[in-house]
């Protein structure tokens, strides 16, 4: 509690100085208006930088015939230059959209630097070369968004995306394709949050987006930034609230089209020598505690609140800010000392702090989740309590252990304690993000829960009219199990990786001097769930109506379950939540008749879900027009039970229907 009163005191002061010096963090968090280039109302063009370390600032570009010097910028205060450029004598810009433009940096030992500006909004990378050009954008008739922004769902079902590997054919796909082709099933899945992945400009398309060079611009190798706001508009059209993945953690470490060595020293954005470098990573580290640095970050957060229309934040490498070594090498037991001490860098996890009061300042409806494997307390607590003032986290420890049980342990060793206590193991009041897998477990060197589970066999037996082997039959009906369980056992919300919802084939691999550059395996084959003779539409099948139940019956928003039973000899589980029964057989070849199960809710249920049900690839061994009936009969700490028969390898939900919806 002393820790975090110190953490909320030091956020309190930095805001409080934000409010004495720069009239508050609202106006703290529009760098961008005067940072970059801006054209004034008189046709002129106000252009700014930050570069505490240049000894001078020109810009060049196609606009003066790339002369460097011939439009030198003044230098202000506290490392800032600024240039005002007056119009043509026809009052139109000197410098029009779409023109190449580069700032030029003398530094202090006389090195003459062409950079792109950390604020530009636009950059592309012609066939051929391997720097991105700095792009002056300025349409004539930018979008303009026609929806507003979707009420924050009650519960949280996210499809994490990527818009490069949305489609089947072997190409990097568009944001026009994605809005078209891929939102309307997002939609159909009963998916109602799109977490987008590599939006933030990175120069290396295999860095998955998370080696980020520009961090105002949004990707031009899917389209322009016009495009990228008719989709999330689009999103918004159909109730789909879309978050970005940002990455503050750290930054490329490329100087001709990055932040790194902006103004000819290694101390501009990142802390300088050694601590300034992520060694595992190879990439930038930055001085958070640096003035302009939190300007330019909190900046960037509003950018693509208010530029973009996101709904809010998934901030990648938590972890890796929260912690001097940034957790490298460090299995986190749980023991608060791991958490609380000099290790913990404060610098960083008071700028989440700001970052989050400043979110949910603009938008209170917003959402933030913290990708945090090592289970910092009170992340995800109000910042009044000294907390970080996420909305979630993810809870990455499940997705791990479903790895575990595939590669390590036959089926009849698992352990139902050991399942239901990752599931469960979670602060009360700091929501997690529950996922089975998500774009991790899919990237080359791994495998998805899928392949885990029929590996070869997925070539040759999902067709309906091949015969269901054992090993299809036993991936189907787990693959339902697994991600049931942790929808509805695991947290508040629910996560799933474009395509793993039915199984894709396969693991992800971008395009690498490894692969020979091959788009072939960075891909979603989203038409094999349409072809009527394959078994993935099955498994799609089952996640559609998966969410469909959650939207209905709203288990995410519902307090956490009430586990009544965890056999391991039965391999069963059973638990209660939003009125609900939920009952897991994970045996591989016993079924039970009358097996008792208890309930707190007296009356009549039916079958609501099966997983053994025919349209989902199961072998429909229940009838669901049968009524089950609870009694007075104690069991497993639950004043009511029922008999239920249920098969092998089978989940099934059971409603009260004598409750009102």
């Amino acid at each position: 509690k002393a820790l975090a009163y110190v953490w909320y005191k030091k956020f309190s002061e930095i805001l409080r100085n934000i409010g004495e010096n720069e009239g508050g963090i609202d106006k703290f968090s529009r760098g961008y208006e005067t940072f970059g280039i801006h054209r004034c109302a008189d046709g002129g063009l106000y252009c700014k930088e930050w570069a505490p370390g240049a000894e001078g600032v020109f810009l060049t570009g196609d606009f003066n015939g790339w002369n460097p010097f011939s439009y030198p910028y003044k230098k202000l205060d506290y490392g800032k230059w600024e240039l005002y450029i007056p119009p043509k004598l026809d009052k139109s810009v000197l410098v029009p959209h779409g023109s190449k433009v580069k700032v030029v940096i003398t530094s202090k030992s006389g090195e003459i630097l062409y950079r792109i500006s950390p604020w530009a909004k636009y950059v592309t990378r012609e066939v051929g070369n391997v720097n991105y050009d700095w792009i002056h954008w300025d349409p004539e008739y930018p979008y303009k968004f026609k929806h507003s922004r979707p009420k924050k769902p009650r519960s949280l079902r996210i499809y994490e995306s990527h818009v490069g590997i949305s489609s089947h054919e072997g190409k990097i796909a568009s944001y026009k394709h994605f809005t078209c082709n891929v939102l309307p099933r997002i939609k159909g899945l009963g998916y109602n949050c799109i977490q987008m992945m590599a939006i933030m400009e990175h120069a290396y398309y295999a860095s998955f987006g998370y080696q980020v060079t520009s961090f105002f611009a949004a990707s031009s190798r899917y389209g322009t930034p016009e495009d990228l706001k008719e989709l999330v508009d689009t999103a918004h059209s159909m109730g789909i609230i879309v978050l970005l993945d940002v990455v503050h953690s750290h930054a490329s470490k490329n100087s001709e089209d990055g932040l790194n060595m902006f103004d000819g020293t290694d101390s501009c954005f990142f802390h300088s020598g050694p601590r300034g470098t992520h060694n595992v990573w190879d990439s930038k580290l930055f001085a958070y505690s640096n003035w302009e640095v939190l300007r330019f970050l909190l900046s960037n957060i509003r950018w693509w609140l208010e530029e973009y229309c996101f709904d809010g934040f998934r901030f990648d490498g938590v972890t890796s800010m929260l912690y001097h070594d940034h957790g490298v090498g460090k299995s986190f037991s749980g023991d608060y000392s791991e958490y609380f001490g000099l290790h913990v860098d404060e610098d960083a996890l008071v700028y989440l702090m700001l970052a989050n009061h400043l979110v949910h300042t603009l938008y209170p409806d917003s959402i933030t989740i913290a990708e945090d494997v090592s289970g910092m307390p009170a992340l995800c607590s109000p910042i009044l309590q000294g907390g970080g003032g996420f909305d979630y986290r993810l809870a990455m420890a499940i997705p791990d252990k479903w790895i575990q049980l595939l590669k390590e342990y036959k089926d009849e060793d698992w352990n139902m304690g050991n399942i239901v206590y990752t599931l469960t193991n979670r602060r009360y009041l700091e929501k997690c993000i529950a996922y089975a897998e998500s774009h991790d477990q899919a990237l080359v060197g791994d495998k998805s829960l899928a392949f885990w589970l029929m590996d070869a066999e997925m070539y040759t037996n999902m067709s309906v009219l091949a015969p269901f082997t054992p090993v299809i039959d036993r991936g189907i009906q787990l693959h339902k199990m697994i991600r049931l369980i942790t929808h509805t056992l695991g947290g508040e919300g629910y996560l799933n990786f474009m395509g793993n919802e039915f199984g894709h084939p396969e693991w992800l691999d971008f395009p690498r001097k490894g692969n020979d550059e091959s788009y072939h395996y960075a891909r979603r084959q989203f038409h094999l769930t349409d072809d009527d003779l394959l078994r993935y539409k099955f498994l799609n099948n089952f996640d559609r109506d998966m969410n469909r139940l959650e939207e209905r019956c709203g288990w995410l928003s519902a307090p956490q379950a009430h586990v009544s039973e965890k056999h391991e000899g039965n391999k069963i589980i059973a638990f209660e939540r939003a009125g609900l029964l939920f009952i897991f057989n994970f045996h591989p070849s016993k079924s039970y008749t009358d097996y008792r199960v208890g309930t707190a809710l007296p009356g009549k249920f039916k079958i609501v879900l099966d997983s053994d049900a025919a349209e989902y690839g199961g072998h429909h061994r229940l009838d669901h027009n049968t009524d089950f009936f609870s009694e007075p009969f104690g069991h497993n700490g639950r004043p009511n039970s029922l008999l239920v028969y249920i098969p092998n390898r089978v989940a099934l939900v059971l409603q009260n229907v004598d409750l009102p919806n």
